[in-house]
């Protein structure tokens, strides 16, 4: 080329070609794609990250490695739906009349969920396992996600093998007409544990959306009752005494999936580029043996205690969190919605209650995430166990279960099983704390009964590989 001539037009063509794949690889790299895993009845004490030693999670636990394990992280709608939805909307329950379990109730269509969100900034959304959000219309497919995996055809034992089972598993089946809850089967007609069929729904979904950003939802049915029919090959892995040793082994197949998750990623060179959040929909189910260990209570019974609220989190993402950091301030399931959208080139939608973890995480914000956090189940014609209304502050905990009742108080750092009420000699202090929450009630909306909608139908399409949405929606 000499003087002022220009290059040729082929030439052009080329520097333009070479210059966009740049800016398209560096826009990439900037909009990291996100795991969000939402367990079903995990236990605040049932993972090695948080103390447990007769359960073998090495998956679980190297995220906490990489990333940053919250000791006080809540789920302020409990029980399974409300959290959800909770989660899905980044905000109170309550603010869209959801007070109890209220299966069935509408999640808002004047605000986008955070499958919604994340497609429309152009992410890949997949989801995989359990629903139960909003109405039997408002599937997965209907409030924002592209990809829903489908749910594959569950087995049906034989007369001859529920024979073979032990007295009360075969019962349980037989109530059911024979019909697993965990065994199902592949499109080869091959048995296999439901986890684990999860497991490689993950990384299908991961090897297609490689090359773009992707977003994706897994709650597995794990580890949710009854785990009756839990392995041998997974039990056996564990140290656990009987009366846990089904649901211990239903939590090494969720570590396992784990595991197939972090290998696919690496294989991709995307572990880096991706923030994965870790976590349960409640505390642990005591009735299986479950631990909120160091705290007391959980999924059935004691429902009023902090273990049933508190669960394990983990945000894991290297080079972009803190590696093997304890963070011990306030945050909720809500706070996962505007941590999503705030590292993804986007902007926290105003209907969220949640914020960006990540600058506290990283030290740059010092104040607590959430000065307070609040619970008001108080659905009417809920079971009663699942009645709670309480605020948390530093180390205290106020709660009552129903209006009439009198506030307890608790300190707990010095007694984390809740076992010396010490309102009493605290008056001004329970006395700001309801007023607090008093405060904060007078902001939501009245609550709201279930419609009526008939016919049947299901969120989750029956069969194998993937629904997706369809265009314009």
């Amino acid at each position: 080329m000499q003087g002022n001539s220009m290059p040729s037009p082929f030439l052009l063509t080329l520097i333009l070609a070479f210059l966009c794949g740049i800016a398209a690889s560096a826009s990439a790299s900037d909009r990291p794609n996100v795991v969000l895993i939402y367990i079903d009845d995990l236990g605040y004490g049932d993972v090695g990250a948080y103390g447990c030693t007769d359960i073998p999670t090495p998956n679980i636990d190297r995220l906490a490695k990489e990333g940053v394990r919250c000791t006080a992280s809540y789920i302020t709608n409990p029980p399974c739906c409300p959290s959800r939805c909770a989660l899905m909307m980044g905000q109170y329950a309550q603010r869209f009349g959801k007070y109890g379990m209220s299966r069935g109730l509408p999640i808002p269509e004047d605000r986008p969920t955070l499958a919604k969100y994340m497609t429309e900034q152009g992410y890949a959304t997949g989801q995989i396992g359990k629903w139960d959000i909003g109405t039997k219309l408002q599937t997965p497919l209907r409030v924002g996600f592209m990809e829903v995996a489908k749910t594959p055809p569950k087995k049906k034992y034989s007369k001859v093998e529920l024979d073979k089972m032990p007295q009360a598993v075969a019962k349980s089946l037989k109530s059911k007409g024979g019909k697993s809850k965990y065994f199902c089967k592949d499109s080869d007609g091959k048995t296999i544990w439901q986890t684990d069929y999860d497991g490689d729904m993950m990384v299908d979904f991961i090897e297609r959306h490689r090359e773009e950003p992707f977003f994706l939802y897994w709650s597995p049915e794990a580890v949710h009752s009854s785990n009756k029919e839990v392995p041998e090959r997974l039990a056996s892995r564990t140290t656990s005494p009987p009366k846990r040793r089904k649901l211990a082994g239903a939590i090494v197949s969720v570590d396992d999936q784990i595991g197939k998750l972090l290998a696919t990623l690496e294989k991709f060179d995307l572990r880096e580029n991706t923030l994965i959040i870790f976590t349960s929909d409640n505390g642990a189910n005591g009735g299986e043996g479950g631990s909120s260990d160091p705290y007391r209570g959980g999924k059935g019974a004691a429902t009023q205690q902090e273990g049933w609220v508190r669960v394990p989190t983990i945000f894991s993402w290297p080079g972009n969190v803190p590696q093997a950091k304890q963070y011990d301030e306030l945050i909720a399931n809500f706070d996962f919605y505007s941590t999503i959208a705030a590292n993804t080139r986007g902007v926290v939608p105003s209907h969220c209650d949640g914020v960006d973890l990540l600058p506290f995480f990283r030290g740059e914000q010092e104040a607590p995430p959430h000065e307070y956090l609040f619970w008001l189940n108080n659905q009417p014609d809920d079971a009663v166990r699942r009645h709670l209304i309480a605020v948390r502050w530093q180390d205290w905990r106020l709660y009552r279960k129903y209006k009439k009742d009198s506030w307890q108080l608790f300190d707990l750092k010095s007694d984390p099983r809740e076992l010396k009420d010490i309102a009493t000699e605290n008056a001004e202090l329970v006395k700001e704390l309801a007023s607090r929450h008093a405060e904060w009630a007078s902001t939501l909306v009245p609550l709201v009964e279930v419609p009526r909608i008939d016919g049947e139908g299901s969120a989750i399409p029956t069969g194998h590989g993937w629904a997706r949405a369809k265009a314009g929606r």
